[in-house]
């Protein structure tokens, strides 16, 4: 999967952040330590880190992921990733 997005809530920088979906790379999952959840009312469930997103975007730059884009949707920043397949 080359395409990843990472949210956080505005005032919440600090963390935790969303780093996927129950779809994502259990290998990348497993390398920022997140932990899969499931919020009381969804049918879907979300990969969340307790980093704040700075940290998890380093991480996600040692393994190839480079930034897109970045915006502000309501009350959530949104990062948009993307890692050159080989």
């Amino acid at each position: 999967m080359p395409y990843m997005l990472i949210t956080t809530q505005i005032r919440l920088e600090t963390g935790p952040t969303n780093v996927g979906d129950e779809y994502s790379d259990p290998a990348i999952m497993n390398y920022l330590g997140a932990r899969k959840t499931t919020m009381l009312g969804n049918n879907f469930s979300e990969y969340h880190v307790d980093d704040p997103p700075r940290l998890v975007l380093d991480k996600l730059e040692k393994i190839g992921f480079r930034v897109l884009t970045m915006t502000g949707v309501g009350q959530t920043l949104v990062w948009c990733l993307h890692k050159e397949t080989e």
